[in-house]
């Protein structure tokens, strides 16, 4: 098949999190699989450019990626984008549009149907109510009822990462066709041989409030002899909030601030640490959880993470609800039993390697897409 994948930023933009990877994983598998696939995106990096060609396909990993400049970068509207979409949609056999409320998903959905191309829609975790509740409210509000409702109602299907996006998107009043799970994935690495750290929790993500890195801190509190590594971006500026928040409740000395770290260093953190923990307001899937669990490390999560589920089937960590002792407890329950910790984290390895690698997950979208053409 010739695929189309049309996302607002792709890599190098890598501040954007787990869908930047995730996009990448699953073209860079279908190519391996032998299908021709191409990104349309655009240059955009934060406040920032990438330093990429514009207007002529790059090659990542056999993934023919084409950037183009954004005239207005709120939205990542871009003129020769749009274009090159009204010039070549024709050409391919399903189109893949990654995000909602952002204007590329909006005229590549527009244009597929116009063409007649199956498309299908990745919300990739923004059809949350509480999130659209906490930020922007009458904007996407405005934008689901004059926009998305038509772009959703005319896709070929809705892909979801979990369970968990599939039920949020079923609670925002939006035609949902033809609905499918089909997880992210990791490419699986090398059993890591380092030291595990005494009473080390780590969070690892980015730095912003609806992972719920102040739940984690105030957990602390009901753990006395524990350390908290908090390793991420930071670009909305929240770290100063969260260190005053450490010292307020008394665990400033045990609160380490770490940055962003990649590559050997952020591996051998997954490696290394007691365990992990990612208390989010809400998470559509949690690539950091599968990262987590491919290097043996026991998991804490809350029942918003898309990978919940997974966690408590496999009996690989911890579940539990977004609340302090909640966290604190399953935290001190784990540090106390260093024999629990080794089998669930041996129990996650498996997990990945039996369900998450992108070999398997690619074949299954491309089941998929073969569907939906039909």
């Amino acid at each position: 098949m010739k695929i189309l994948h049309v996302v607002p930023t792709y890599l190098p933009a890598r501040r954007y999190g787990g869908p930047i990877f995730a996009v990448h994983g699953l073209c860079k598998a279908l190519v391996a699989r032998g299908h021709d696939v191409h990104v349309f995106t655009t240059n955009v990096d934060g406040d920032a450019t990438s330093d990429v060609p514009v207007s002529t396909p790059v090659d990542i990993d056999g993934v023919k990626v084409t950037y183009f400049a954004s005239q207005f970068r709120r939205l990542y509207w871009s003129a020769p984008m749009h274009n090159a979409l009204t010039a070549s949609t024709r050409n391919y056999d399903v189109v893949h549009l990654h995000s909602v409320f952002l204007d590329p998903t909006r005229f590549a959905a527009r244009t597929a149907a116009r063409a007649n191309v199956p498309y299908v829609i990745s919300p990739r975790g923004m059809l949350v109510r509480e999130l659209i509740q906490e930020k922007s409210t009458f904007v996407k509000s405005a934008w689901l009822r004059l926009v998305e409702r038509r772009n959703f109602a005319r896709a070929a299907g809705i892909h979801f990462t979990s369970q968990r996006e599939w039920d949020d998107a079923k609670e925002i009043a939006i035609p949902l066709p033809s609905p499918f799970v089909a997880p992210n994935a990791i490419d699986l690495p090398p059993r890591h041989d380092v030291a595990r750290l005494d009473d080390t929790i780590l969070f690892l993500g980015r730095i912003n409030w609806k992972k719920g890195i102040d739940v984690l801190i105030e957990s602390l509190t009901h753990v006395p002899n524990a350390r908290l590594v908090i390793a991420g971006n930071d670009e909305e500026n929240y770290g100063p909030r969260l260190r005053e928040l450490a010292v307020r409740v008394g665990v400033g000395d045990r609160v380490e601030f770490r940055g962003a770290v990649s590559g050997e260093a952020k591996e051998t953190l997954l490696a290394s640490a007691t365990l992990f923990a990612l208390p989010s307001l809400s998470e559509n899937f949690g690539n950091v959880v599968l990262e987590a669990m491919a290097a043996s490390t026991p998991v804490v999560v809350t029942t918003q993470v898309g990978l919940a589920d997974d966690v408590r089937r496999a009996r690989a960590g911890i579940v539990v609800d977004r609340n302090a002792r909640s966290v604190g407890a399953a935290i001190a329950d784990l540090l106390r039993d260093p024999q629990r910790r080794g089998e669930m984290g041996a129990r996650g390895r498996s997990l990945v390697e039996e369900r998450f690698t992108w070999p398997r997950v690619a074949a299954e979208m491309e089941a998929h897409y073969a569907r939906l053409r039909r």
